[in-house]
């Protein structure tokens, strides 16, 4: 498992690289504990922690939320706990749920995953 998680590499970003660069916005974030992307949960539109997933192998991600430590890993399905990760620890205290400011439409509600 020392492979699949680097306790010295720090998060991407304080959001999600790929929503960030393309003008999206997400509901919550997952950082990926091999390499430090950071990306967008499942019920978010883009889903891009999974999509990092597939297109890396990189099968454990852990939550970029504020207050939340649990890591998940893609193959078994399950959460569990695990190492700290060099800091930060989550997306910055006053970035809004979802996010980022200004990018989240009116309608977020209705074009998340369930």
């Amino acid at each position: 498992m020392s492979d699949e998680i680097d306790t010295t590499v720090p998060p991407s970003g304080p959001g999600c690289q790929e929503c960030l660069a393309e003008g999206g916005w997400w509901v919550h974030l997952r950082r990926c504990t091999a390499c430090g992307h950071v990306g967008c949960c499942d019920t978010s539109p883009q889903q891009h922690a999974t999509r990092h997933y597939e297109d890396t192998g990189h099968p454990l991600i852990r939550s970029f939320e504020p207050g939340e430590a649990w890591f998940f890993d893609f193959r078994s399905r399950r959460t569990s706990r695990g190492p700290d990760l060099a800091p930060p620890d989550s997306r910055p205290q006053d970035q809004p749920v979802p996010g980022p400011a200004g990018s989240v439409p009116a309608d977020w509600r209705d074009r998340v995953h369930r």
